[in-house]
């Protein structure tokens, strides 16, 4: 108790300032008083609720009426923005706003059923030529019948029904463009490199899985489509240099 009592004392009285030199030294840390208060950021999941949010606020902030540049929209990913003020007294910005995309998961590193892929297809992919041709794969491929295909090791065969009763070898595709949803839906899915595997589970039957085969390269063409967004929404302000867009 007398141990915790010298702490309690150690940390509330007055701080002791000691010069040495040109230098100054505090026997605890100090926290500077800030002259400003800040809002609590707003959070939405659309872009477009940030174009209106900027337009209608850009005349309210008072504090910096006269500056250029007043409001900075950040893309900082594919899946989020955010909007700042420029700095204050305090050399700090203001978050007005994080704007969060709303993506439908799902695991491009683990294997599906065929059931529960067919259905990712169609609910979380933009049609495409390569899309119609995989849910042609899950929903005509035959178990106990997904193989390798000649001497390479990535290409596979795989037994598919081609009618009622007639059944045929077929290549299963690889690579293959896709347009998941994975970014804003104000802009244009970037379409993706995957490359599409199935195989045979003894107790699940033939699963099938996409593996992300583009280094990334998609991240960058999506927040561009972003930044081209935004700026086309935001034009006048930018122009007045009411906005600063970054990325």
């Amino acid at each position: 108790m007398i141990e915790k009592a010298f702490e309690w004392i150690k940390n509330h009285g007055k701080p002791e300032v000691i010069g040495v030199g040109e230098n100054h030294y505090s026997d605890r840390t100090l926290y500077r008083v800030e002259q400003n208060t800040r809002a609590k950021s707003v959070e939405t999941s659309t872009l477009t609720s940030l174009v209106n949010y900027t337009q209608s606020s850009i005349m309210d902030i008072q504090y910096y009426k006269e500056a250029k540049n007043q409001l900075i929209v950040h893309v900082i990913s594919p899946t989020q923005v955010k909007l700042y003020t420029v700095l204050d007294d305090d050399r700090k910005r203001e978050e007005l706003m994080e704007v969060n995309a709303q993506i439908p998961a799902f695991s491009y590193d683990r294997f599906y059923d065929l059931e529960a892929f067919n259905i990712a297809l169609q609910s979380k992919f933009i049609p495409n030529e390569d899309r119609e041709l995989l849910l042609k794969f899950t929903g005509t491929a035959e178990a106990g019948t997904v193989g390798e295909y000649g001497d390479d090791g990535v290409s596979q065969k795989v037994t598919v029904k081609t009618g009622i009763t007639s059944k045929t070898e077929a290549i299963v595709p690889n690579p293959v463009q896709l347009k998941p949803y994975s970014t804003f839906t104000e802009v244009e899915q970037p379409e993706r490199l995957f490359v599409f595997r199935m195989k045979d589970n003894r107790n699940m039957g033939i699963e099938a899985a996409i593996f992300e085969a583009d280094g990334g390269a998609w991240k960058a063409e999506a927040m561009r489509r972003i930044h081209q967004y935004l700026y086309d929404e935001l034009r006048e302000l930018i122009k007045d240099e009411r906005v600063l867009l970054i990325q």
